[in-house]
């Protein structure tokens, strides 16, 4: 099916809102919890899945509800959808500082691979689903898991990536490095794999953690400055807790600098 096409803007800075305008009979659908406000005649349902293919029977609806539980995500998505006479609009806010990213699916190859948590909103049409790493390498040493997001349509999504984001393209057999938990996004050509983050000692005292990613064009790749995981590992560590993020050795590690 076709996606709802749907104006935007973005406001604010480190925690923006982006705010959808429907036309009458439009509909976008968004995490649950994500909406910031919403204008009179914008009615909202609550519902197991995009609602872009009917659920058959209770095994279906299981079905879309352990995928939702594999990505970390709640089981729930909310559909809101224009029911008066002329445009409304309704906002999403980020859930922690960062960015909100438009994305026009149709000139990313109509699909897009994310880290389980960043998808915010999209218009309806857009499907959203689980995607298991091609390596079983990325799957058990990568930051962002074994298990992703994938997102198909040819209308617009929102995700939201932590701190400053970076938009690379690869052209054909080009590689970029990276951080694992700076990987937020890339288009589905995109090569994904892990690889050893340097000898041992760099293993274990370099605070890069034990593996980087490997990302092989071509297609392009959204980078995040700061992973929701190491903002969380940072305000631990100065509540008391929390024992270094990089370091196998913990807190030993810290007597080495920290970045």
């Amino acid at each position: 099916m076709r996606c709802h096409e749907v104006d935007y803007e973005i406001f604010g800075d480190d925690m923006q809102i982006v705010e959808v305008e429907l036309d009458p009979g439009e509909r976008v659908i968004a995490e649950a919890g994500a909406m910031n406000y919403m204008e009179d005649g914008i009615g909202f349902e609550t519902k197991m899945g995009d609602g872009t293919t009917p659920t058959s029977g209770v095994m279906g609806a299981l079905m879309n509800v352990g995928k939702r539980v594999l990505t970390g995500e709640s089981i729930f998505l909310t559909h809101f959808d224009n029911r008066g006479q002329g445009k409304r609009r309704v906002a999403f806010a980020a859930p922690y500082p960062g960015k909100i990213i438009p994305i026009d699916m149709s000139q990313m190859g109509e699909e897009l691979i994310c880290q389980k948590d960043a998808f915010l909103c999209a218009a309806f049409g857009t499907t959203t689903d689980i995607a298991f790493q091609r390596k079983l390498g990325a799957g058990f040493f990568g930051g962002e898991g074994f298990i992703m997001q994938r997102l198909r349509g040819d209308g617009m999504a929102f995700i939201h990536v932590g701190g400053t984001v970076i938009k690379r393209e690869l052209a054909e057999g080009e590689t970029i490095r990276v951080d694992t938990g700076c990987f937020a996004a890339c288009t589905a050509m995109v090569d994904y794999n892990i690889e050893r983050a340097g000898n041992l000692k760099s293993m274990v005292f370099g605070g890069e953690g034990l593996f980087i990613a490997t990302l092989r064009g071509p297609g392009t790749v959204y980078l995040q400055s700061l992973p929701f995981s190491r903002l969380a590992n940072r305000v631990l560590q100065a509540s008391g807790g929390g024992k270094g993020e990089g370091s196998v050795l913990g807190g030993l590690g810290d007597m080495f600098g920290d970045r």
